[in-house]
């Protein structure tokens, strides 16, 4: 399986500050990236076309020598990475 490489930059001024699609599992979802501020961290959300919240977490950064799926157990197949030096998600269908 071919891996997506989707560059996180997020816009302070958009609401939400970043969103694209994934697909995961042969599905498509809407990700969506916020700050809380409370939390000083970013987290992210995945909706699917019902607008159904699936999913919503802190992004964990994985580094360059292990993935840290931050979908497990929500997915068969899937995989979605976080890579820290990139700046990058790692999106596997």
């Amino acid at each position: 399986m071919a891996t997506t490489l989707i560059p996180f930059q997020p816009n302070a001024s958009a609401s939400p500050p970043f969103q694209t699609t994934v697909t995961l599992d042969g599905s498509t979802y809407t990700l969506s990236c916020f700050c809380l501020v409370m939390s000083q961290r970013w987290y992210f959300s995945l909706v699917d076309s019902n607008q159904n919240t699936i999913l919503f977490r802190p992004i964990t950064g994985s580094p360059e020598t292990a993935d840290l799926n931050m979908v497990f157990g929500y997915f068969t197949t899937s995989t979605f990475v976080y890579r820290s030096s990139t700046g990058n998600f790692e999106v596997t269908p």
